[in-house]
């Protein structure tokens, strides 16, 4: 790989987490809220979804950015990403919605890339 690449897998890691980490803290600090809002899009058992996302979103983002188990933490952002978009963005009808839909499933697709290719040379998993 390019030296001048070196650090790209890292920038697109965080930019990752810039989306994930906010929305996460948002729902750590407001779980009740978070909890009734889950309830109301029917996903089951509405504290502990609303309890994995925050685990995730937040999680997900540290453990993401250092690079730590980074092919499995980014499987399970991008499957949340999938589930999200299932669940909260599925009204067609309003033009908002879909493109949500489509933004969370090209999230899952920037993730799959982690999946695949890891997390690259400056990253816990890839230490010397």
């Amino acid at each position: 790989m390019s030296e001048s690449l070196r650090f790209a897998p890292l920038l697109g890691r965080v930019l990752i987490a810039i989306l994930f980490a906010p929305a996460g803290f948002s729902k750590l600090t407001g779980f009740q809220g978070t909890v009734e809002y889950t309830a109301q899009h029917n996903v089951p058992l509405p504290a502990l979804a609303a309890a994995a996302a925050i685990a995730i979103e937040l999680g997900g983002s540290i453990l993401l950015v250092l690079g730590f188990k980074a092919r499995w933490v980014a499987a399970a952002m991008a499957l949340f990403a999938v589930v999200t978009a299932v669940f909260f963005h599925n009204d067609f009808s309003q033009f908002t919605e879909m493109m949500n839909f489509q933004k969370n499933l090209a999230i899952a697709g920037g993730l799959l890339a982690f999946v695949y290719f890891g997390a690259g040379p400056v990253s816990i998993d890839n230490r010397k």
